[in-house]
């Protein structure tokens, strides 16, 4: 979903900061951005350690002199049981999941105060509303998320704007490794899909778009919201 997000937004014309673990896929999607004649930096490093949250709002600063928004899409699973779950395991996930965006908000929030409008989307989960078997960590960790982001609206508003997303099931690597948590995880996928009101999976792009939008003009009036973009899956219940 990052990347989807990265590159509609760069078709939008927007300046970029990125990043991840992973230096191999970063650079090649910054490569990718350019050729489309944008801007994008790939700042390496794990966003759960604050350091590296200071270092993306400061590159920010140095590359384009503000800073106007924040997406934060990091994730991780964490799966087991509750009994089964290794204690690391548990502080590894809200470390990635809830850490990471503190980390970045305490950074960019002095700089996205400077703006006259500013907009934060937080991606959060159909899993802070919908439990699934061994996810606790994912699940009570994507709840603090939508908690978070509704808190950080009412401190910042009206100047930051800030809401959280709650994807169902969106066809991305995350899907397939939490469908090991199930006895068929190939089925588990498929059934994902054929589950929603859409009858199917949803696409990195249907997630961009709602991003989008959020963080343009057209939802100034929106903050503290949680925005569900899940086909229907939990209407359907």
């Amino acid at each position: 979903m990052g990347k989807a997000t990265a590159l509609l937004f760069a078709r939008e014309g927007a300046n970029l900061i990125l990043s991840g673990r992973d230096i191999d896929r970063g650079e090649s999607l910054v490569h990718e951005i350019q050729e489309m004649a944008a801007e994008a930096h790939f700042i390496p490093g794990d966003v759960g350690e604050i350091d590296v949250n200071r270092r993306l709002v400061a590159n920010s600063i140095s590359s384009y002199g503000q800073l106007d928004g924040l997406v934060c899409h990091a994730g991780e699973l964490g799966l087991g049981s509750i009994t089964d779950l290794d204690i690391d395991a548990w502080h590894r996930t809200f470390r990635t999941n809830v850490d990471a965006v503190f980390y970045l908000l305490k950074a960019a929030l002095p700089e996205l105060l400077k703006r006259e409008r500013a907009s934060v989307v937080i991606n959060a989960s159909i899993a802070a509303f919908k439990s699934f078997p061994n996810h606790p960590a994912y699940c009570a960790s994507k709840a603090a998320l939508v908690a978070l982001a509704r808190q950080a609206a009412v401190d910042y508003g009206p100047g930051v704007r800030v809401n959280s997303i709650c994807p169902g099931p969106v066809d991305t690597p995350l899907i397939h490794a939490s469908a090991v948590a199930f006895p068929d995880p190939a089925k588990a996928v498929t059934a994902a899909g054929e589950n929603t009101l859409m009858q199917r999976l949803g696409t990195p792009e249907d997630v961009a778009k709602l991003v989008l939008f959020l963080t343009s003009d057209d939802a100034s009036w929106i903050t503290g919201s949680c925005y569900v973009i899940d086909g229907g899956i939990l209407a359907k219940g």
